[in-house]
């Protein structure tokens, strides 16, 4: 049987789907319900379902960071949108990050089971792929999840980087900037590296020196209020770490301006 997340912060809706589906008919079952994104992702970690059903317009929550979150930590989860939400690029986008399905609320049964039967034929190709001979249409569908795959990462990680950009001169942790995508600190330090080839500190390290950069240019500054101003509590690591990425300390870069 394959396990069937709902999410949804309409309860009706969560309770409706639950009860109206002939799950079994599709070689399903409900696995677990939530009613908001951080809920509904603490419970995608712990059940790892083979399809979701969810909504994307949901309060203190960014729905393509979540779908993108969901696709790239979960791969071969299969993912179908209830939203009332009607924009078209929106819908795009969701589609290229990897979803199978972008329904619009109200949807229709015959719908949702459409959706369900596209869904669950590609969780049995799934399976299928791990026999030793693999049909063309298996090696086509695998190429078109690694592309969704490869869509999801790049996402997250501009959306990382992009945080760390505007929080750099706070005490940033990794998984301060993990829990805004919704992926584990061990996820996005793995796709940080596949993707940029540099670790979370190097990262954040090579923002703040920028900043601190574009800062050295007024002279009126001094480079320890600079260095503070930055994220560096340690005047004598914001120097090393300086040194370090541009080559020369801040004072001589200052001098070369």
């Amino acid at each position: 049987m394959y396990k069937v997340v709902i999410i949804d912060d309409e309860p009706i809706i969560v309770e409706g789907l639950g009860k109206s589906v002939d799950w079994d008919r599709f070689g399903c079952a409900v696995a677990g319900m939530a009613l908001n994104g951080e809920e509904g992702m603490k419970l995608i970690r712990e059940i790892e379902p083979d399809i979701i059903f969810t909504d994307i317009r949901m309060p203190c929550m960014d729905g393509l960071t979540m779908i993108a979150a969901i696709r790239s930590e979960f791969p071969g989860t299969q993912i179908a949108i209830l939203t009332g939400y009607r924009d078209f690029d929106y819908a795009q986008r969701a589609i290229s990050l990897g979803v199978t399905r972008f329904l619009l609320k109200p949807s229709k049964m015959n719908e949702i089971k459409e959706a369900l039967s596209v869904m669950t034929a590609r969780l049995k190709e799934r399976d299928d792929r791990q026999a030793p001979e693999k049909e063309t249409g298996g090696k086509d569908e695998t190429v078109k999840e690694e592309s969704a795959d490869s869509a999801a990462g790049s996402f997250l990680v501009k959306n990382a980087v992009s945080y760390i950009e505007e929080h750099c001169s706070e005490k940033l942790k990794l998984s301060d900037v993990a829990d805004q995508v919704y992926v584990s600190q061990w996820h996005l330090s793995k796709l940080l590296n596949r993707y940029l080839g540099q670790n979370f500190s190097e990262i954040l390290n090579g923002v703040r020196i920028e900043k601190a950069k574009e800062m050295l240019k007024e002279p009126g500054l001094r480079i320890g209020d600079i260095a503070e101003e930055v994220g560096f509590s340690d005047m004598a690591h914001f120097s090393r770490v300086f040194k370090k990425v541009v080559g020369i300390s801040a004072n001589e870069y200052r001098n070369k301006l």
